[in-house]
């Protein structure tokens, strides 16, 4: 396994839990708008290892300033490179390898905002995940005569980082009700071991308890 992103920290404690769990991984720091970065980690990791089973593209952004009264032309351009266009530029990188061994799996992290848009997302976010949902349906499409599968994950609120770039961050009872990110990565898990002939395209993923978020938008 190989986990990437432009946080060093992050990186290094995902390492160690592989490791505790009895895995084995390594960490490289990626911007995953850069190209040619992109190319270069994901042609050394198909090297290195011979093959490239599973892509999981997991990079999202958001900003405060997010409605369409004050979300600027410049955050615009930021949030959609990172949560589409990344998306794009990994699963580009990765689809040589899978043809190549006619077999591999891309789960996209989407999210509910992909197919239904909300005001606490914002207009980028919701525009660039239904892109994402679009993409993955496309790279099926594509590329499913070569054995290689896509799955959109869309889920509902998850207790992750990215709720502090919220106008108002929920509060920790707030989010003790959400998904957990390891609900996430089971959900991951249980698309990418499917048998090769079983392909999940887009999955929901909701929280049980389902909460009221209008005084978070600031």
């Amino acid at each position: 396994m190989v986990v990437a992103g432009r946080r060093p920290g992050p990186l290094e404690e995902t390492v160690a839990a592989v490791t505790t769990a009895g895995g084995t991984a390594t960490a490289a720091t990626l911007d995953v708008t850069d190209a040619d970065a992109v190319r270069r980690l994901v042609g050394e990791v198909t090297d290195r290892h011979g093959r490239l089973d599973l892509m999981v593209n997991n990079a999202g952004v958001n900003v405060a300033r997010r409605s369409m009264a004050t979300l600027s032309v410049a955050d615009w351009h930021a949030i959609a490179q990172i949560n589409l266009t990344g998306t794009f530029l990994m699963t580009h990188a990765a689809l040589p390898a899978m043809r190549a061994q006619r077999s591999g799996t891309v789960v996209n992290i989407s999210s509910m905002a992909g197919y239904r848009a909300s005001p606490l997302t914002g207009p980028v976010y919701n525009a660039a995940k239904a892109g994402v949902n679009s993409f993955t349906e496309s790279v099926n499409l594509a590329e499913r005569a070569n054995g290689i599968r896509a799955c959109a994950i869309c889920p509902g609120e998850v207790a992750t980082p990215i709720l502090e770039q919220r106008p108002v961050p929920p509060s920790p009872e707030a989010r003790a009700t959400m998904l957990q990110p390891e609900d996430l990565a089971d959900t991951v898990v249980f698309v990418a071991t499917l048998p090769q002939r079983a392909n999940v395209k887009l999955l929901t993923i909701y929280p049980t308890e389902q909460r009221d978020w209008t005084t978070e938008l600031g």
